[in-house]
């Protein structure tokens, strides 16, 4: 048994459950990817490229560091882990990232258009914005430069302009939660779109205090991984008892 056999688990036990409910853009395709950053170390699970969920193995999984030089699997890497890793570096209070190709976000993103902040409860989980991420082909460097520039604003969810959407969070559960959210309000934001009226938005004052909400939350969990850092940094200095 490995020491990433844990991670490797969850990051296909989510995969398979964004796949089989539509997430990736089709039951039986390889698009989208998932990965999970392991606590304490530079280091990356990540789901291959061109291969089908539904055949998916746990040996499957990929491990690579931050440099994307290879820790563990025989596989290729999603062409897409530059821009996870670079979500990791940018962002210290994210552990898991999913990126999909879900409908009514994916609509928005080839109509360029941004999700205001339309309920109490997404703002309060997602962040006061769901912003468009400028085109740049998959897998290159334009790409995981545009991703990098929008995670300033704090948010944990994004539409990728004629692309997708990428969902980030401190866990994989939680982003498989932002991913449903986001989706949700992708639907019916664009059902109302559809009416020609004008659409509705929280108060200012609200989202503000939402989004401080969700800063405060990313503050905590950073606060969190540099206590478990400087633990590991002290266990390791300790000397070894003498006999």
């Amino acid at each position: 048994m490995g020491s990433y056999d844990d991670y490797k688990r969850r990051v296909l036990e989510i995969s398979r459950r964004l796949s089989a409910d539509g997430y990736f853009g089709s039951k039986s395709g390889s698009a989208g990817n998932v990965s999970m950053l392991v606590e304490g170390e530079n280091a990356v699970l990540i789901t291959p490229t061109r291969l089908q969920y539904d055949v998916m193995t746990v040996e499957d999984i990929c491990v690579v560091d931050f440099d994307l030089a290879r820790i563990e699997g025989e596989r290729k890497p999603s062409i897409e882990t530059p821009m996870h890793v670079a979500t990791y570096k940018v962002r210290a209070d994210v552990s898991a990232v999913i990126h999909t190709h879900q409908t009514y976000a994916s609509a928005l993103s080839v109509l360029n258009e941004p999700i205001p902040p339309l309920f109490d409860e997404v703002t309060l989980a997602i962040g006061n914005m769901i912003d468009v991420v400028p085109y740049a082909l998959s897998g290159t460097r334009e790409l995981h430069d545009h991703v990098a520039r929008k995670l300033a604003n704090r948010c944990h969810c994004y539409i990728l302009q004629n692309h997708g959407t990428l969902c980030i969070g401190t866990d994989l559960d939680k982003t498989f939660t932002f991913v449903e959210l986001l989706e949700k309000s992708a639907h019916i934001y664009m059902q109302a779109l559809a009416t020609g009226k004008p659409v509705t938005v929280l108060p200012e004052k609200t989202v503000a205090q939402l989004h401080a909400a969700v800063i405060a939350r990313q503050d905590r969990e950073i606060a969190r991984k540099e206590e478990r850092r400087i633990a590991r940094m002290k266990t390791s200095r300790a000397p070894e008892p003498s006999h």
